[in-house]
């Protein structure tokens, strides 16, 4: 790496104590000569300071500032900030606050830049503790708690029933979430000591300044933008005035509904009605399309379908919503019927619309800066996460790549280095690993077999009923199927789907697997544990040559 690389530079400006002449000034810069990283120095004894141009990869802020405080006559005695601009100017400014924010944070410290994080709307944590994943899932795992204890598969086990006391659920995931807002992300970078942290909206003036709620005026030499997404509002008639909940509402609700109509199909519409279902709320789904889960295979939607229909909750594909009104206490639903007509849906409980998310961009000054947008309006960045305006990069649902916390916080990680330290690291998402929370869950990694079709990828695929894995056969559960597509030409596994219950503990290895370029033949050779889940990776190998349902259970 060359240290004159523009796109590995930060500055800092430094008070510094204890010069008495020109001369002084130039001792301490002596002791940065031959320093690797360092760029360039300007110190001035009239002015009491010390402006250093540094590569952050190799040399850190405090590196500087202990170089200079090791002599005896010279102290840093603080900070004026980069180009000395005063204190509104920073190396990094982030705008957002939730997972990718944080990660770029983290990283920022570890490479001592001045970074300010601007945050509004959810609180700091952002999606995931806020609103999803920490919320939905603890509630998910409380509706399978009760559902468990009403059903079993075991004709000697008679399960007695649950309890269920819907307010002190939520109550009891509220706290959760408190204590992991406060414990996962505020106290991480508590003790940071070149972050700091506001609340505000902020817009882009420049592309090199930005203005928080209309007032406050903020410099950097570099931008990342992780404002997120909210759910998408269709444009409904009446829908406004029906007081409608979203997954950032919902999850607030402490007085068990009647029932709910959940508006989208999606994995979040899906995850949401098994829970609440599960906790004795009667749920109906509406999707204008024609099944559930409509991003994944049909063979997939089909058995989720099926067990949805089992445990009570009502489905209509192909409805489409047109108009919502109120009644007394009732919501009257319009929707639009597969074969044209129009019909009447009354809903004595809630509305909850959970139709896809939208990017947070309408509020950042976009057209100030010329960025790109999608036509969703999501930030176009690329594999190194850098958007059109060059020195501003983007990570997380505001941008075109997959919506998920833990690629979120990678992409933070990775806008902040390409930015500092011209690592030039990218993005890669051919293996990414994503899991369904219903039950029976849906896991997958890499293509499925629509996707390397249309690539023009030569594959086979093999499929096996869970009806044929030794540990489902044992628990009496044998919902689901694992799927395996492999390149014909290579062998090499490409892409896997599993549906089957805690199936998305399956998905790591095949994900790791599609990484690098494990083939079929070897998944199908390996050891794997006897009554695991794991070993219906070995059988689904094996069944692109054999028969499983003929082997013995020993066999392979």
């Amino acid at each position: 790496m060359k240290e004159n690389n523009s796109e590995a530079k930060s500055e800092v400006a430094l008070e510094i104590s204890g010069m008495t002449c020109d001369h002084c000034a130039l001792s301490i810069g002596k002791r940065f000569e031959g320093e690797s990283g360092i760029l360039d120095k300007q110190i001035s004894y009239s002015e009491k300071k010390g402006v250093f141009s540094y590569n952050p990869s190799l040399i850190s802020k405090q590196e500087i500032i202990d170089t200079i405080n090791a002599s005896k006559s010279y102290r840093v005695t603080g900070e004026i900030n980069s180009n000395g601009t005063g204190k509104n100017h920073f190396d990094l400014i982030i705008i957002g606050g939730g997972s990718a924010a944080f990660s770029a944070a983290i990283r920022a410290e570890e490479l001592g830049l001045s970074t300010l994080m601007v945050n509004a709307g959810l609180p700091f944590g952002g999606t995931c503790v806020n609103v999803g994943c920490v919320p939905s899932k603890t509630l998910i795992r409380s509706a399978e708690a009760a559902y468990h204890a009403n059903h079993s598969n075991f004709g000697g086990v008679k399960p007695k029933g649950a309890e269920v006391d819907f307010k002190k659920v939520i109550r009891d995931e509220k706290e959760l979430v408190s204590v992991l807002q406060q414990k996962k992300y505020l106290d991480v970078v508590g003790d940071f000591q070149s972050l700091q942290m506001i609340e505000g909206w902020a817009e882009f003036l420049d592309t090199k300044t930005i203005i928080v709620n209309g007032k406050d005026k903020y410099t950097a030499l570099k931008f990342i933008i992780t404002t997120g997404a909210t759910t998408h509002i269709p444009e409904i008639e009446g829908l406004q005035e029906i007081d409608y909940l979203t997954n950032a509402t919902l999850f607030d609700l402490e007085e068990k509904p009647e029932s709910l109509t959940i508006m989208g199909a999606g994995y979040i519409g899906l995850e949401i009605a098994m829970a609440y279902n599960r906790l004795g709320v009667k749920v109906r789904i509406i999707e204008f399309t024609d099944r559930v889960l409509r991003t994944q295979t049909p063979d997939i939607s089909e058995e989720l379908e099926k067990q949805m229909r089992v445990e009570g909750i009502e489905i209509l594909p192909n409805f489409r919503a047109v108009k919502f009104e109120k009644s007394g206490n009732d919501t009257i639903i319009y929707c639009k019927c597969p074969d044209g007509s129009i019909t009447k849906l009354v809903e004595p409980g809630r509305i909850v619309v959970v139709s896809g998310i939208t990017p947070n961009t309408k509020k950042i000054g976009a057209n100030n800066i010329g960025i790109k947008l999608s036509g969703k309006g999501n930030i176009i960045v690329s594999e190194k996460m850098e958007t059109s305006v060059a020195n501003i990069y983007a990570a997380g649902d505001v941008t075109n790549t997959p919506s998920f916390v833990y690629t979120a916080a990678h992409e933070g990680k990775v806008a902040v280095e390409n930015a500092f330290t011209g690592a030039e690291k990218k993005v890669d998402y051919t293996s990414l690993p994503w899991v369904v929370f219903t039950d029976p869950q849906v896991a997958g990694a890499g293509l499925d077999e629509v996707q390397a079709e249309a690539q023009g990828i030569p594959f086979e695929v093999s499929k096996i009923s869970l009806t044929d894995v030794p540990r489902s056969i044992a628990a009496r559960d044998t919902r689901g199927f694992i799927k395996l597509i492999r390149n014909t030409a290579t062998d090499k596994l490409i892409g896997a789907r599993v549906i089957a219950p805690e199936g998305g503990e399956l998905i790591q290895q095949l994900s790791m697997a599609i990484k690098y370029g494990i083939t079929v033949t070897d998944l199908a050779q390996d050891l794997y544990p006897y009554l695991t889940l794991s070993e219906g990776i070995k059988l689904a190998a094996i069944a692109f040559g054999k028969d499983v349902a003929k082997l013995s259970c020993c066999a392979s």
